[in-house]
């Protein structure tokens, strides 16, 4: 065996033995992604039974999708600005808002209707198996008609990419992703949310899509055109800011007429990331203190 080999087999041994931690981690995060693509198959292969039925519902998203974008643009042409902001930077807000959140909402569609599970008693079953609960209600159902909302989120994004007076560079382009990365998060945060809320309420609270569905909207404008006590929520409480309203301000190069730092905007797609952390943090609480229904 050559020194090299020797070397690098010394190597491997002492980090697999100092950090054993680290190859079970990944092991594991492996595994659970093997078994997350068989549920996205299985999913996939059961919607793809009713073809025609899957296409006229990712139509009817698109449709639907375009007519808010349509109501937007009726806005901007009658007063051209808002606040500053051109209808290219607006549907750049709308184009990363819309696609993170079609994402979030075909993944975590266990989420959604998490309410019905614990009404029928159906959550007890997925406590029996040796998978984490977070893993199997997103395997639930991959929502592929969401591709619908999606498609015309890029549509937007892309005439917006290409409308805005802008130089792009590397940085810029990678904000962007990351944004939408960071709000696809902090989406699925909110709908781990309002499904742990059923662990007391039995009952999935409509209100929650105050956040969810409402915010994707409020989202949609520059959040400078809302109220004081607005904002401060969608920040501080909800971090919807950080999705795509901070970003859009560094790719653009726009101050913050509330004052907030620019270093800001390039920070903001973590705070989605840690949304989720602690989303499912307090998920993992609401199952500790889960009470089956006897049903």
């Amino acid at each position: 065996m050559g020194s090299n080999s020797l070397r690098d087999l010394i190597l491997r041994s002492v980090f697999i033995r100092v950090y054993p931690w680290t190859t079970k981690g990944v092991s594991r995060m492996v595994d659970a992604l093997r078994l997350y693509l068989r549920y996205v198959s299985i999913s996939i292969r059961g919607q793809m039974e009713y073809r025609a039925s899957f296409v006229m519902m990712a139509l009817g998203q698109f449709a639907f999708a375009s007519t808010e974008f349509l109501c937007i643009w009726a806005m901007f042409d009658r007063f051209k600005n808002l606040r500053g902001w051109t209808l290219p930077e607006a549907a750049l807000l709308y184009g990363i808002v819309n696609v993170a959140f079609s994402i979030s909402e075909a993944v975590t569609r266990g989420f959604d209707v998490f309410g019905n599970m614990v009404k029928s008693g159906d959550f007890d079953r997925l406590l029996l198996r040796p998978r984490g609960t977070v893993l199997q209600l997103m395997g639930q159902e991959l929502q592929l008609m969401r591709v619908g909302r999606l498609a015309q989120g890029l549509v937007v994004l892309a005439w917006a990419v290409g409308a805005v007076d802008l130089a792009w560079t590397p940085a810029k382009a990678g904000l962007m992703f990351a944004s939408v990365v960071g709000g696809a998060c902090m989406f699925g945060g909110l709908f781990a949310l309002q499904a742990t809320m059923a662990f007391w309420t039995v009952e999935s609270l409509e209100i929650a899509n105050t956040v969810t569905y409402g915010g994707v909207e409020t989202a949609q404008y520059p959040l400078s055109i809302y109220s004081s006590w607005f904002r401060k929520f969608f920040t501080y409480m909800i971090p919807l800011a950080f999705v795509n309203y901070f970003p859009a301000l560094a790719i653009l190069g726009k101050p913050d007429p509330l004052g907030a730092p620019a270093a800001l905007g390039w920070l903001a797609p973590v705070a989605g990331m840690a949304f989720l952390l602690v989303s499912l943090r307090v998920w993992k609480t609401g199952v500790r203190h889960y009470c089956s229904t006897g049903s």
